[in-house]
């Protein structure tokens, strides 16, 4: 299994295991997971790994419904950094462990500082990648937030 699913076990987090084939030819995989679990659209949620401007090391994760849009401007504010950016396919990899499109929030190589939008709370489970592509995970935003040490906030355009 993958650190993700190790880290829930480990932790005795109740969760489930959703998969789904995943289509080579796809690149937007949050909008392949939506389009392929049979499920609400609203609490499938993506991750992305942005980083401050200013200071290119320091890296932070954002999880965000699918099918919405991040917004750098928020995600700064909600996280205290003067600029934000989306950081590119080899930066996201080499500090979660993780391929992009595989990208779990849970059980990353370096634990980073994570913010999870607040329309999360609206549901009593959602949906976050287990880690590889076409493995999704559904736990409780709570207890994700709590294993990842997670703040929620207003992120999305």
């Amino acid at each position: 299994m993958t650190p993700a699913v190790n880290l829930l076990k480990k932790n005795k987090v109740k969760f489930k295991i959703l998969r789904f084939e995943h289509d080579k030819e796809i690149s937007s995989y949050g909008k392949e997971a939506v389009n392929k679990l049979d499920e609400d659209p609203l609490k499938i949620f993506k991750t992305l790994i942005v980083k401050d401007s200013s200071s290119p090391k320091n890296y932070f994760t954002s999880i965000v419904p699918a099918e919405q849009r991040l917004s750098l401007k928020l995600v700064s504010k909600e996280l205290k950094v003067k600029k934000i950016e989306i950081a590119n396919s080899d930066e996201a990899s080499r500090v979660t462990g993780y391929l992009v499109g595989g990208i779990s929030p849970l059980g990353q190589k370096k634990k980073l500082e994570t913010i999870i939008d607040i329309s999360a709370l609206n549901f009593d489970t959602i949906i976050v990648s287990g880690g590889k592509r076409g493995l999704e995970l559904e736990l409780s935003p709570l207890d994700l937030a709590k294993i990842t040490n997670a703040e929620f906030g207003d992120i999305c355009d």
